[in-house]
């Protein structure tokens, strides 16, 4: 999976506090990956290429929301909702090795990124010693990060669902400057068609009957969520309506 050019791609040098936050980020995804490991499995490679080469992808410089930033707030999710509901999901090393590969082909003008995603997880993840059938799970995690649409029961599902889009609970300044950084991933769209294409994806998430699956995300994330998406629709209203 790794590649040196993809290792080598970042011209700007990190500060002090970046790299920290990056070796924070290679710590758990050594964590995860070992825990997915089978038990008995022998001379297995380093994690810390193939947690180089996805840190390298989530600071692309077409990101602006899809970035590190997201990677670790939806880990932090998940760890949010397994120590609110300890034991729900039924395997929080797919589910968080899910996380790390959902955005890791990102390309704002392609609508196959989540499948992209999932088969560089087919392809890295035998690799780095995950079983075939964890394998799958995390594959099948990432794809369905296209409807956030879990099945009835699917544990696994509503924990990542929830935690990738808890942004829209986010509190109000939180939520502002993250749906600022999607307009930016999306400036080559003229503002109207924008405006009009973010309107819907609005009202397809608010038309739903309940955004959040997991009981903790029900609870507190549902409400806040609702809220927020309500008044960024009110506020696309009004530039439609021109200045007042």
């Amino acid at each position: 999976m790794p590649d040196q050019a993809d290792l080598d791609a970042l011209a700007t040098p990190a500060t002090p506090d970046a790299l920290d936050a990056l070796d924070a980020l290679r710590a758990r995804w050594t964590h995860t990956l070992e825990a997915a490991r089978p038990r008995d499995a022998k001379e297995l490679p380093d994690p810390t290429p193939y947690a180089d080469n996805l840190l390298t992808r989530y600071q692309e410089p077409q990101r602006r929301y899809h970035t590190l930033t997201h990677l670790t707030a939806v880990l932090d999710h998940i760890d949010v909702l397994a120590e609110a509901e300890a034991g729900y999901a039924d395997d929080l090393a797919l589910v968080r090795l899910a996380a790390w590969f959902h955005d890791a082909v990102y390309a704002p003008d392609r609508s196959e990124n989540e499948e992209r995603s999932a088969r560089l997880a087919e392809r890295a993840l035998p690799e780095a010693g995950v079983s075939p059938a964890g394998t799958a799970e995390v594959a099948r995690l990432v794809r369905l990060t296209v409807t956030h649409a879990p099945a009835p029961g699917d544990r696994n599902g509503e924990v990542l669902c929830d935690a990738d889009l808890a942004i829209l609970a986010a509190p109000q300044s939180t939520y502002a400057a993250y749906a600022a950084a999607v307009r930016e991933e999306y400036a080559f769209v003229p503002e109207d068609a924008f405006r009009e294409g973010r309107a819907a994806v609005l009202r397809q998430l608010l038309a739903l009957p309940e955004l959040f699956r997991t009981p903790y995300g029900t609870r507190h994330w549902e409400e806040p969520a609702r809220a927020n998406i309500t008044a960024e629709l009110k506020q696309l209203g009004r530039a439609d309506s021109g200045p007042i």
